[in-house]
C-alpha cells in the first residue's frame, strides 16, 4: 500500500502494525529519536558524497523479509502506541536510555516491547554535528539488530521519532522568511501543545517554539525544545504573572553534560502608549542562569505587540540575520548562542487558554521594500527637475535684422 501524501494516524498506524502484535514471536524493538523526517534520507545522503548515514537502516530494510515505510505519521501516534501496549498487559516492557549498553537480550519466552532512546541530534548550528549523531544512531541501531540475530531471535524493528525535524539550512535564506501566523494556522498543525504557566484556575503565559536550541561557549550545544513542550522536563514554578510585568523562567536540571542546572527568563513589560492610546506588551529582555551563578542577559529588538495580542517571530536569536535579535547586554552573554524558530508568545489577557491573534515582528517594510521607494523617490525628483527645466525654457521676442541696426540686448533681460 502507498502512504505518499497522507499523515498517519494513531489509529492507522494501530491498524498497519496489527501483523506485529499477533504474530507468534512477538518482539517488537523500538528505536525512538528525537527528530526525524523523510527528508533526512535524501538530505543527509546526498548532501555529504559518499557519506550514508542511514547505511544500517537501509541494509537492514533490504534484507528484512517484509519493510514499511511510512513518510508522514501523526506524532501523537508513537505516544499511542506505546500506550496501548502498556494497556495491553501482555507485554513485557524495557526501557534503554543507556546508550552505552554492550548487548541487548531478551527473553523470547513471552512478548517484548524494548523503547531504546536514541542520541539526540546536535542541529540547528551545525550541520555536520547533525550527520554525525545521525551515524552514530545508525551504528547503534546495527550493532543491537545483529545482537539479535545471531541470537536466533525473531523480532520486528520500528524507527521513528517523537517530532518532525526541520532542514535549518531553509530558515537562514532570508528571502524566504515569511509571515506566518500562529493564530491563522489549523491546530493540528502543531507538532506539540504550546507551553503554558497556570496560576490557580487562569493560563497567564503562553510560550510556543518549533525549535529552541542554545550553544554554550561556542562547543556545547544544547537543545531544550524536547524538554520543554513534548516531555515538559522543564520547572516553570519561579514564573510570575501581573497585569504590568511577566516572567516566564525556565529551569532545566543536567540539560548536557558539564551543566548541572540553567535557568532562561523572560521579561515582558505591558505598558500604556499616549501617541497609540492603547497598552502594548514587550518582551525586553531574555536572561539565562548557569549553575545558579554565571548570569547572562540579552535586550530583545523587534518584539512587541498590542496587549490584547500575542508576539510571533520566525526567527529569533543571536544572529545578525535574525529578524529579531537578542543583543547581549552583559560580558558573560557574548558566550551563548540563541536560536529560536517560530517563537509565540504571550504573558497578558489570555482567553480559552490559547493564543490570540498574532502580531508578527516581521515589518511590512521589508529591505526590499525600503529600496523600491528610495529608488522610486529619486527617479521621481529626477522626472520633476527635468520638466521644470523643460517649463522654464522660452523664445526669443525679437529678431536681429541683418539690414538694420543691431540689435542691442540689456543685461537686464
Amino acid at each position: 500500500a502507498l502512504h505518499e501524501g497522507h499523515i498517519v494516524s494513531a489509529q492507522e498506524l494501530t491498524e498497519i502494525l496489527q501483523p506485529v502484535f499477533t504474530q507468534n514471536s512477538r518482539n517488537l524493538i523500538l528505536f525512538l529519536q528525537e527528530k526525524l523526517s523523510v527528508d533526512d534520507f535524501t538530505y543527509f545522503s546526498e548532501s555529504y558524497g559518499n557519506k550514508n548515514p542511514f547505511q544500517n537502516i537501509q541494509a537492514s530494510l533490504q534484507s528484512s523479509p517484509s519493510s514499511l515505510v511510512l513518510p508522514a505519521v501523526d506524532c501523537e501516534a508513537t505516544k499511542y502506541l506505546l500506550s496501548l501496549l502498556e494497556k495491553s498487559g501482555d507485554w513485557k516492557l524495557t526501557k534503554i536510555t543507556n546508550l552505552s549498553v554492550p548487548h541487548l537480550e531478551v527473553n523470547a519466552s513471552k512478548p517484548n516491547l524494548v523503547v531504546i532512546q536514541l542520541q539526540q541530534l546536535v542541529s540547528g548550528f551545525n550541520e555536520i554535528s547533525t550527520l554525525e549523531a545521525i551515524a552514530e544512531n545508525d551504528k547503534m541501531i546495527g550493532r543491537l539488530t545483529m545482537d539479535l540475530q545471531e541470537q536466533g531471535v525473531p523480532f520486528s524493528v520500528i524507527y521513528t521519532a517523537v517530532r518532525p525535524s526541520s532542514i535549518y539550512r531553509r530558515t537562514n535564506v532570508m528571502w524566504e522568511v515569511r509571515r506566518q501566523l500562529m493564530a491563522t494556522e489549523e491546530e493540528d498543525s502543531l507538532s506539540y501543545p504550546p507551553l503554558n504557566v497556570t496560576i490557580g484556575n487562569d493560563t497567564c503565559i503562553l510560550f510556543y517554539a518549533r525549535n529552541f536550541s542554545l550553544k554554550a561557549n561556542n562547543s556545547v550545544f544544547i537543545d531544550l525544545t524536547n524538554a520543554t513542550f513534548v516531555t515538559q522536563n522543564v520547572n516553570i514554578s519561579s514564573s510570575e504573572c501581573s497585569d504590568i510585568n511577566t516572567t516566564l523562567s525556565l529551569k532545566y536540571t543536567k540539560p548536557v553534560n558539564g551543566i548541572s542546572s540553567l535557568e532562561i527568563r523572560f521579561l515582558m513589560s505591558n505598558k500604556f502608549y499616549e501617541g497609540s492610546a492603547r497598552n502594548w506588551s514587550t518582551l525586553d529582555s531574555v536572561e539565562i542562569v548557569q549553575d545558579g551563578e554565571k548570569f547572562s542577559t540579552f535586550t530583545v529588538s523587534a518584539i512587541t505587540a498590542p496587549a490584547e495580542y500575542s508576539s510571533h517571530c520566525q526567527l529569533v536569536g543571536t544572529s545578525n540575520l535574525y529578524p529579531a535579535r537578542l543583543i547581549p547586554f552583559s560580558g558573560e552573554a557574548k558566550n551563548w548562542e540563541v536560536f529560536i524558530s517560530s517563537l509565540q508568545i504571550q504573558g497578558f489577557n489570555i482567553e480559552n487558554n490559547q493564543f490570540s491573534y498574532a502580531s508578527d515582528c516581521t515589518g511590512f517594510f521589508t529591505p526590499g521594500i525600503w529600496m523600491g521607494l528610495v529608488t522610486s523617490v529619486v527617479l521621481l525628483w529626477i522626472l520633476a527637475y527635468g520638466i521644470h527645466m523643460i517649463m522654464q525654457l522660452t523664445t526669443n521676442s525679437r529678431f536681429d535684422d541683418p539690414k538694420g541696426q543691431a540689435l542691442s540686448v540689456p543685461q537686464t533681460e
